[in-house]
């Protein structure tokens, strides 16, 4: 699941956009869907649990957490929802809304494929990625807090913590979880999926950065000393 970094900045409530009923109406709609997702995991690690399989119990373990570090992430999104500030400015138009709901469920669909029949040390692999970017995923949005979106807007300008690596934390770490999920599944059309998953999680990131700069003077500074996706060493 994918989720924005977004921004608020401090007394500028006034200037807030949107409606109250619509975004109360948004908030109820991402917990109903994170807590049903959520709900699909645990029932997923009972059924990694209980059943009998020629698996070797390691391999089974890591499969259960897996899933239980997927149902912790969803059910934060769901609660985090609950208390998040409201918006300052959001982005105009369909195109980001659209790129935001794709990128976020479009992932989802690889867990309608068939299990790829992997070697164990494939399946193990696949399974402790999922885990460190679902954990990881988890602590990133633990840190964003109430400034989480699903949609790009604007809250308030967050630059510390994992934000001081790079300038979205949080799409790295869901892509690490993406890939583990990927190997399981591994094939063409899964490849076809995480591939196009790829291009509108960018496509999200040029939206969201866009309107942060557009937001808050301050951004471009932070972007020119934090990059993007990938951590650079230090001098």
């Amino acid at each position: 699941m994918t989720i924005d970094h977004t921004t608020q900045r401090p007394g500028a409530g006034a200037n807030w956009v949107g409606n109250g009923s619509y975004d109360l109406l948004a908030r109820a709609t991402v917990v109903l869907v994170f807590t049903f997702l959520a709900m699909v995991s645990i029932n997923g690690a009972f059924h990694a649990a209980v059943s009998w399989t020629d698996q070797p119990l390691d391999h089974k373990m890591l499969t259960i957490a897996a899933r239980i570090s997927n149902a912790l992430f969803l059910a934060l999104v769901a609660a985090t929802a609950v208390t998040r500030l409201r918006p300052i400015s959001k982005a105009p138009g369909i195109q980001p809304r659209v790129s935001a709901l794709l990128g976020t469920f479009l992932a989802t669909s690889l867990a309608l494929l068939p299990p790829a029949q992997l070697p164990p040390i494939w399946l193990a692999l696949s399974s402790a990625l999922v885990i460190i970017g679902t954990l990881l995923s988890f602590a990133v949005l633990r840190w964003l807090g109430k400034s989480f979106s699903i949609m790009a807007e604007a809250r308030r300008l967050i630059t510390n913590g994992p934000y001081a690596l790079v300038r979205h934390p949080l799409y790295v770490c869901e892509e690490i979880a993406l890939v583990g999920i990927l190997i399981q599944v591994i094939s063409p059309v899964a490849l076809i999926i995480a591939v196009t998953h790829g291009l509108l999680q960018f496509q999200r990131v040029l939206n969201e950065e866009k309107l942060l700069r557009a937001t808050f003077p301050e951004y471009e500074s932070y972007a020119v000393c934090t990059p993007r996706l990938i951590p650079r060493g230090r001098k």
